[in-house]
């Protein structure tokens, strides 16, 4: 029973995902940058399931700075890494993920959002997308430390479309580099979450 209705809670999400990430992107229609059909994926790991994520510490759009570190002990932590701002799939992606807030706060999990934008870009992007409830981090200076430190900053200094599952021991526990022209399965989050020891 409680898995059924897991993945009834689980098709709701993505159905209304769908639908919200459709009226947030119509909204911004005219803004964002298409880029095209782009390589699927461009990049080497530098990091295991099973491994222990490396400290980092970026500064948010929000103000201040975020570490890892931070969440040490305290929170499970998703990372989602976005190529760039003003592109089609990553303007749907992040605004998708407000409606899945309480499935984060279920598991004692935190989302932090990841590009390699300067800060000012980041600002007027979300201010178009509306409202995150999780913290935007830039990735800019230096350029893409942290997505290479990942193992997945792209040649053309884009990061992949990707994330990461760090529990609250500070070990990697799910690793999706995902196609970087598709948005990854909401689905499958849950899913790993829900595997996590909380």
């Amino acid at each position: 029973m409680k898995k059924i209705r897991f993945y009834g809670v689980i098709a709701g999400i993505v159905i209304l995902q769908a639908s919200h990430a459709l009226a947030v992107s119509k909204a911004m229609e005219e803004s964002v940058y298409d880029p095209g059909k782009l390589r699927p994926r461009d990049s080497i790991l530098r990091v295991t399931v099973g491994s222990e994520a490396a400290d980092f510490t970026l500064p948010a759009v929000s103000g201040g700075t975020i570490s890892l570190k931070q969440y040490r002990g305290k929170k499970n932590v998703v990372i989602s890494f976005v190529p760039a701002a003003w592109t089609p799939v990553c303007s749907d992606q992040w605004p998708g993920y407000n409606i899945a807030k309480s499935l984060f706060e279920k598991n004692d999990a935190v989302l932090l959002g990841i590009t390699v934008d300067n800060i000012p870009t980041l600002y007027a992007w979300t201010q178009e997308m509306g409202t995150l409830w999780f913290p935007v981090l830039s990735d800019f200076w230096p350029h893409g430390k942290i997505a290479d430190q990942f193992g997945v900053l792209r040649s053309d200094g884009m990061s992949e479309r990707a994330l990461f599952i760090i529990d609250k021991k500070g070990i990697i526990s799910y690793i999706d580099v995902h196609d970087i022209n598709d948005r990854p399965s909401l689905g499958d989050i849950a899913r790993e979450l829900e595997n996590l020891e909380n």
